[in-house]
């Protein structure tokens, strides 16, 4: 018997991609501007900034994407206020569905796109590593990279345009489901993420943070596996050096007084953990701002 072959449809094909880069801004980054004959997706991942285009001039925020259209001018700054970090990726697309973008430019992502977007950004990270000295942003392909990361990084990609276009078209029911047990899990760990943001300077442990939301270790553990992919400490331990780099780009306090604010006994303690985390000390993460950002390194 013969089986007819169904081929499948593809609204959204991206042709070529162009560059991916996540950076931490400083407080005062400024960039004169420029316009390329290809598209750009520019998502706050932290903090605020600023874009002047042709298109009119928009103040972003966490959360917030913006679509810059082929041929579009652009100039992005920081406020002089809070340390921005963002991911911006470049690509080229014919697919007639991207005329959607010409007329819908800014987005502020859900708890059901957002996931799309933080997968996107991992596996640029799988896919693309630093480019070579004088390759300028060329994108190019990471030594051992996990097989199919490239791959992957344009199925997700392809992914958010189709959803940013779907979600639009979308009726919202009036009335709310009942919320499953994996969503009241992740509402009390980001409970959870929040306490810690707040208490960030006081030497938290697990068994705290049990005690204060009445929640058994093996729960809180499991619990914040699910929601975060890793441990407790693990993650409070990466949000002080989150909040490290933020202050030392927002450059009000010196590395005492930092080292102070996140509850570290000593500035030498405090710098070996930073450069654990990072691979660079303290003091050499703000040199790296004298350009007015710093490229993750993670």
């Amino acid at each position: 018997m013969r089986f007819p072959r169904y081929e499948v449809r593809e609204e959204i094909q991206i042709g070529k991609l162009i560059s991916c880069f996540y950076f931490e801004l400083s407080k005062n980054y400024r960039y004169a501007g420029e316009k390329h004959d290809f598209w750009e997706i520019f998502y706050v991942d932290k903090g605020e900034i600023e874009i002047d285009t042709d298109s009119g001039h928009f103040n972003l925020k966490q959360g917030d994407l913006l679509f810059h259209e082929p041929d579009e001018f652009h100039s992005p700054k920081s406020n002089g206020k809070v340390s921005p970090n963002v991911f911006i990726v470049t690509f080229e697309c014919e697919s007639e569905p991207m005329s959607f973008f010409l007329k819908h430019k800014l987005f502020h992502l859900d708890d059901k796109i957002r996931p799309v977007l933080a997968r996107l950004i991992e596996e640029g990270w799988n896919a693309f590593g630093p480019s070579p000295a004088g390759s300028g942003r060329i994108l190019y392909p990471r030594d051992n990279a996990p097989f199919g990361s490239e791959q992957l990084f344009k199925l997700h990609l392809e992914t958010l345009l189709i959803y940013l276009i779907r979600a639009s078209h979308e009726e919202r029911d009036i009335k709310s489901p009942p919320v499953p047990r994996s969503k009241q899990e992740s509402g009390m760990a980001d409970q959870v993420i929040g306490y810690m943001n707040e208490h960030i300077g006081d030497n938290l442990t697990l068994d705290m943070l049990c005690d204060h939301f009445a929640i058994g270790r093996t729960q809180m553990s499991i619990m914040f596996k699910k929601r975060v992919g890793c441990g407790v400490m693990e993650y409070l331990n990466q949000l002080k050096i989150d909040r490290a780099k933020t202050y030392i780009r927002e450059d009000v306090y010196n590395l005492t007084e930092i080292s102070e604010l996140l509850g570290y006994s000593s500035v030498h303690y405090f710098s070996r953990h930073f450069k654990k985390a990072t691979g660079m000390t303290p003091s050499e993460y703000a040199k790296t701002l004298s350009a007015g950002y710093a490229r993750i390194v993670k």
